[in-house]
């Protein structure tokens, strides 16, 4: 994250209010999906960034994958 000069709230924040645009992909572990969710931070100015994440509702977790701004 520090690469792409951004900090956990920034994560954080897309997570809570950004939005899935797009259909799932299937991920290598059966009955798991990635999700992109897209957002702007109050940190980002202008910028949206996108949040690759692996939901485990088994567990009540979630495994991000990576995060990156969008015009990247």
């Amino acid at each position: 994250m520090s690469e792409r000069s951004l900090v956990v709230s920034d994560l954080l924040f897309v997570l809570r209010n950004g939005f899935v645009y797009e259909e799932p992909e299937k991920s290598s572990l059966d009955g798991y999906y990635k999700y992109c969710v897209e957002g702007q931070s109050p940190n980002s100015g202008a910028r949206f960034l996108r949040i690759v994440a692996i939901p485990d509702e088994q567990n009540s977790q979630l495994k991000v994958i990576t995060i990156m701004w969008r015009d990247q």
